[in-house]
């Protein structure tokens, strides 16, 4: 499976992102991540092919992630942007029999 990544770029804190990943092929659950640098990659938020979703903490609220099976396209909506948001965000899939995926990061950098 192949993951292309798009939407990030810049925003002004409280501003407003969309992220999306589209898949080459049907896939399961549909995750974002995210990444400082320096860091280890922190999952963001989770939905699952039946549409139940979850969030870490550090966004409930602020941020959605929704999908579109037909087009095997995953969205990460992301609302009040803080400048602790700034990060490069993955998408990763989790396939019934090849494993899981990862598409190229995009950048998000929010300005304070």
């Amino acid at each position: 499976v192949q993951l292309q990544a798009s939407g990030g770029g810049l925003a002004q804190a409280g501003g407003s992102l969309r992220l999306s990943c589209v898949a080459s092929g049907s896939v399961n659950a549909m995750l974002w991540y995210r990444q400082y640098p320096g860091k280890q990659r922190e999952w963001v938020a989770v939905i699952i092919r039946g549409g139940s979703t979850n969030y870490a903490d550090s966004v409930k609220g602020r941020f959605t992630i929704s999908r579109d099976n037909a087009k095997n396209t995953v969205y990460l909506r992301m609302n009040s942007l803080k400048p602790e948001d700034t990060a490069v965000y993955y998408c990763n899939v989790n396939t019934s029999n090849s494993g899981s995926f990862w598409g190229r990061g995009t950048q998000v950098t929010v300005s304070s």
